[in-house]
């Protein structure tokens, strides 16, 4: 495992690469503990990370800015963000910016850990309260921390019915859009999804505009996220 740790908090990197280290003997970790030294870091490396975690809010950053200037510089880099809170709208609009994952520092080591590997096999990593099944907010106790999952296998997820409330009533999807949005939660791509499904990719994309015309979204990860803060999506 190959990490580069971006924050400027010593502690949170020192405690983060010991973690690491200690679960995962031969990984190499650096660290930065600012955005500028992260650039200087990958211009001249040759051998680039296998991830790269960038604090939200440390130097440099400029919120989501900063992270946009790094897709832009290196694309090719997988990139996950750091951050003291999980806001819905920072977390969305990352996902549209090509985060693979959001994981917020006040997660355990362990369930950080597990959330690194996870991307790290290509999956896509979001906050979920396994309670509510809602994007975990701002503040939470550790007990809804040590049990939160910390990613949405396809087979753990299906559709809830019937739906709680008078707005989500209103949202009818059709067995197969359910199927899609089931694997979109997962962040599969449309022709994982139609491999899956045994369907067309074309077929997917039409069901993809169904479902964000019905959530009243403008893309897929917007859908996803108000799944989960609509609860129509639950855990088995």
């Amino acid at each position: 495992m190959r990490l580069l740790i971006a924050d400027d908090h010593a502690l949170f990197r020192d405690a983060m690469t010991q973690y690491v280290e200690r679960s995962n003997p031969g990984s190499k970790v650096q660290t930065a503990s600012n955005l500028d030294d992260v650039f200087d870091m990958l211009s001249q490396s040759t051998d680039f990370p296998e991830l790269v975690l960038l604090d939200l809010n440390m130097p440099g950053m400029s919120g989501l800015s900063g992270f946009a200037r790094f897709r832009e510089t290196f694309p090719q880099i997988p990139v996950a963000l750091l951050s003291g809170v999980a806001e819905p709208a920072d977390i969305q609009r990352a996902m549209d910016l090509g985060a693979i994952g959001f994981f917020p520092k006040t997660l355990s080591g362990r369930a950080l850990l597990k959330a690194i590997e996870l991307v790290l096999t290509g999956e896509k990593f979001i906050p979920v309260d396994s309670k509510t099944n809602g994007l975990l907010p701002s503040y939470y106790n550790d007990e809804t921390v040590n049990k939160m999952p910390v990613h949405l296998p396809l087979k753990t997820l299906s559709p809830t019915a019937p739906y709680p409330s008078t707005h989500t009533s209103r949202i009818r999807l059709t067995p197969r859009e359910n199927d899609v949005l089931i694997c979109l939660c997962r962040g599969q791509s449309n022709k994982d999804i139609a491999r899956n499904l045994g369907l067309q990719d074309v077929t997917i994309k039409l069901h993809v505009r169904s479902i964000c015309r019905k959530l009243e979204v403008t893309n897929r990860t917007q859908a996803v996220l108000k799944s989960f803060e609509l609860g129509l999506i639950k855990q088995a």
